[in-house]
């Protein structure tokens, strides 16, 4: 039995949502600054562009792949397009270009700490549980496509420059 829309939306943003909102929230606290440089604000472009960039890749495996990012409702079909053709993880991106750019934006060493941790966490999750568990699932289509894009952002495999 497939998991109701409406018990499946709030599964597909809690995680996000806790991770880039929440924790970075409670961190932050009353240390928050009542006014941010101006020269600051060229960090709200890594957080929108994470923010859109997570939020693209939540909606297609909703839509695409007819599940969300948690794990009681995977996708059932594997994605691999729009951000999922630049890194195999862009969810993960998406929120680790928002919490860099809400540090540097903040000036907060608590949430630059956070960051690091988050994308040390992210990394080891997508390296010892996640690739292995859709090894087993997609098998030699995942591999595949392992071989074409990368982990995290970079060059796409076998293209090469003029």
């Amino acid at each position: 039995m497939k998991i109701p829309l409406a018990v499946r939306a709030p599964l597909a943003t809690a995680i996000p949502l806790t991770v880039a909102g929440v924790v970075p929230w409670l961190l932050l606290g009353e240390t928050l600054p009542r006014a941010v440089p101006a020269w600051r604000l060229v960090f709200l472009v890594p957080m929108l562009a994470g923010l859109g960039f997570g939020a693209w890749s939540i909606v297609l495996f909703a839509v695409a792949g007819r599940g969300t990012l948690a794990p009681i409702d995977p996708p059932t079909i594997f994605v691999a397009r729009g951000p999922y053709e630049v890194t195999r993880n862009p969810m993960y991106v998406g929120v680790a270009l928002w919490l860099v750019g809400l540090a540097a934006l903040t000036g907060q060493r608590s949430l630059a700490w956070y960051a690091l941790i988050v994308i040390a966490w992210f990394h080891l999750f997508v390296v010892l549980v996640e690739e292995p568990g859709l090894r087993r699932r997609f098998g030699t289509f995942y591999e595949a496509y392992v071989r074409r894009v990368p982990r995290w952002l970079g060059r796409r495999r076998g293209t090469h420059s003029a």
